[in-house]
């Protein structure tokens, strides 16, 4: 098709000297004849497309068409005044069929058809542009936000995410260049009327002037010529401009124009058979033509009667073989086994919602969950690096009306209660009022809290409190969730993304380590143990380039860990520091000591071998210190030595998941460390 791309630069530099180069009466014919037929092809184009979009060249061709038209009309124009109203066979035929050899009558009847097609026509389509590119460009951000909404519910993928947007994009430009271009159609019926009387007044004073006749034969000669210009002018202006009215007007269906018509009117047949009996009632009017009316009447009966006896029998099969047919359809549909796998496939993060929280989901009701949950994942990604999958949103009938519940690659994790008209309370501590209401526990830091009624509200915030709306209750539960597990959503195929992502900035440090240095799989594992005790993976250049560095010596992945922690201090220090000082718990060297006896190193790594005993006087050391400093830190953190480190992280995990582990290797120069307690045996 490329070789064929000229054709239209040519075509408009062909229709510029149209303007200025004078035609011949038989090459005039042959743009007229040519102008009429390209008129004919775009009205039955419209009539077929199905959406608006299938035919969005069509402002530029409305352009072309309009220009070559008044090029055509220039044209014809300098042959009736120069020629003695000779503008070819075309222009005469069609001025002495409108005339009929009367023209006064031939004028007035070209008079309204330009009017029809100015005030009716043109005005109509123009006026709908308008509108409809007003309103497109107004639904947009509704628009897109559906789109976000089924991305983030895995409706769709991020290809046809892309594809609805660019759709959504391609129909506000579409609407906006119709809305201007539906003036080309105005102007053009405004200056066929100008040229029309051009014509005739210009043509009658240069019949007079040349003498070609008596005052009689020179109106009849000139008006002729005047009505045939104007109307092969017009025909093919009456047609495109129906054209735009059928595509502004036309909304996406599944069929073309004729289908649909033919479906949704002969749909009713009991519409067509009481049609046709008030028709017939006319003949009791006297006066009407009552072989006309009967004729009209009996023939919409007749379609009718036929549309209604061809209709009922499947009616009657649809409602009596319904449920047999869709039990035959789905035991059909599961003889094939592939379809049976993918029964199997299972979302990685999803929620269910009782039906009274359907309407905080639900955007349609102006809830705006959906869009909290997108803000989060990209929060998420600028503090841990990691881009969380899409999801899942769905009711069930399973939760109480009032509950929701998060689930894991189809395993739930957690559960909540929330109270949709009420806001949930958290006590400062010393409140000057208590504040009535229902007593619970805040879902994601299990702190004791209050659903309050709307009426309360106020005098909930003046006694102190904090109060959450249920929207935020849900998500901040959701993020809690997703961040203590976390390490478990990075699956290989997010690793594999996340080394095209920084392909995209340092391709050699990707190829020169993955996968000759190190594996995608113990990539995953190291990421993993980062992201399991909330250390960022954002700097994949560092890390990547630490692996490279180690891992051709070392392959134990969490000995690599660390190694890659202590590259990542920074990023450590800032995550578990607070205004540059950081508040731990030391470890005793005696336990270090006892710690680093009792490893036992193997082929695939290592692994503590401590006595029951020893691990419970360790743990109840910690549970001593970390009680001391519970109300001046949030999440203690214990500080070692960096080869102890991994090591006591593995053995007070069992007990305290939450704690922090540190090492002296991972705390940045310009932090200052305060300790608040030392973990030792008595």
């Amino acid at each position: 098709m490329k070789k064929y791309n000229f054709i239209v630069a040519v075509f408009v530099v062909m229709i510029i000297f149209l303007i200025i180069v004078p035609l011949p009466p038989f090459w005039l014919d042959l743009m007229f004849i040519l102008n009429l037929t390209l008129s004919f092809v775009i009205l039955i184009t419209s009539m077929y497309i199905r959406e608006s979009l299938e035919f969005s060249i069509f402002p530029s061709i409305l352009l072309i068409t309009t220009l070559f038209r008044l090029s055509l009309n220039i044209s014809s124009t300098r042959l009736i005044l120069l020629k003695n109203g000779n503008a070819g066979m075309v222009v005469k035929t069609f001025g002495e069929f409108v005339i009929q050899g009367n023209a006064v009558v031939g004028f007035i009847i070209f008079l309204i058809i330009v009017l029809v097609q100015f005030i009716v026509i043109t005005k109509g389509s123009e006026r709908v542009a308008e509108v409809a590119a007003r309103f497109t460009l107004d639904a947009m951000p509704g628009k897109q936000m559906a789109i976000d909404a089924d991305l983030n519910s895995g409706l769709i993928d991020e290809q046809q995410a892309r594809e609805r947007r660019l759709k959504i994009q391609r129909e506000a430009d579409f609407f906006g260049s119709m809305d201007g271009a539906s003036k080309f159609v105005k102007g053009d019926a405004i200056m066929s009327i100008i040229v029309t009387f051009v014509n005739l007044i210009g043509g009658v004073i240069m019949g007079f002037i040349n003498q070609v006749g008596s005052f009689r034969e020179i109106m009849q000669i000139y008006t002729t010529a005047t009505v045939g210009d104007g109307l092969i002018s017009q025909l093919p202006a009456l047609l495109i401009s129906v054209a735009t009215g059928m595509i502004v007007t036309r909304s996406a269906s599944e069929n073309n124009l004729n289908e649909e018509v033919a479906k949704q009117f002969l749909s009713q047949p009991k519409v067509l058979i009481m049609s046709g009996i008030t028709i017939g009632a006319l003949c009791l009017i006297p006066g009407f033509p009552k072989l006309q009316i009967i004729t009209v009447s009996v023939g919409m009966v007749i379609l009718g009667v036929i549309l209604n006896r061809k209709g009922s029998p499947v009616v009657q099969a649809e409602e009596g073989l319904l449920p047999e047919t869709e039990v035959t359809s789905e035991a059909s549909y599961y003889k094939n086994i592939d379809n049976v796998y993918g029964l199997l496939a299972i979302e990685q993060v999803e929620m269910e919602f009782g039906y009274s929280l359907i309407p905080l989901v639900d955007e349609s009701n102006g809830g705006s969950f959906i869009d909290r949950v997108v803000m989060f994942r990209k929060q998420l990604a600028l503090e841990m690096g990691m881009v969380i999958p899409s999801v899942r949103l769905k009711d069930s009938g399973q939760l109480n009306p009032n509950q929701y519940c998060i689930k894991f690659k189809g395993e739930e994790v957690a559960r909540g209660d929330i109270l949709v008209d009420h806001y949930l309370a958290l006590s400062p501590g010393e409140i000057a009022e208590e504040i009535e209401g229902i007593d619970t526990i805040e879902p994601a830091f299990n702190i004791p809290a209050k659903w309050i009624s709307n009426d309360k509200k106020i005098k909930a915030e003046l006694a102190g409190y904090t109060l959450i709306d249920p929207t935020s209750v849900i998500i901040t539960h959701l993020s809690e969730v997703i961040k203590a597990h976390l390490h478990e959503l990075l699956n290989r195929q997010e690793v594999n993304n996340l080394l095209a992502n920084l392909r995209k900035t340092n391709e050699t440090i990707v190829n020169d380590t993955i996968p000759d240095i190190i594996t995608v799989g113990n990539l995953q594992k190291v990421l993993a143990n980062l992201l399991r005790e909330g250390v960022p993976i954002r700097d994949m250049e560092t890390i990547v380039e630490i692996l490279s560095d180690y891992g051709a010596q070392i392959k134990d992945t969490d000995m690599l860990t660390e190694y890659v922690r202590q590259s990542l201090k920074r990023a450590i220090s800032h995550k578990f520091s607070e205004a540059g000082q950081m508040k731990v718990i030391s470890l005793d060297a005696k336990i270090e000591n006892m710690i680093m006896g009792a490893v036992k190193k193997m082929d695939s790594g290592s692994y503590l071998a401590l006595d029951p005993q020893t691990i419970q006087n360790i743990v109840s050391a910690t549970t001593t210190e970390i009680n001391k400093i519970k109300d001046l830190v949030q999440i203690p953190t214990v500080l070692t030595s960096p080869i102890v480190r991994i090591y006591f992280k593995k053995l007070i995990d069992q007990f305290y998941p939450n704690i922090v582990v540190l090492s002296f290797s991972e705390i940045d120069n310009n932090i200052q460390i305060q300790a608040l307690g030392n973990i030792s045996l008595a």
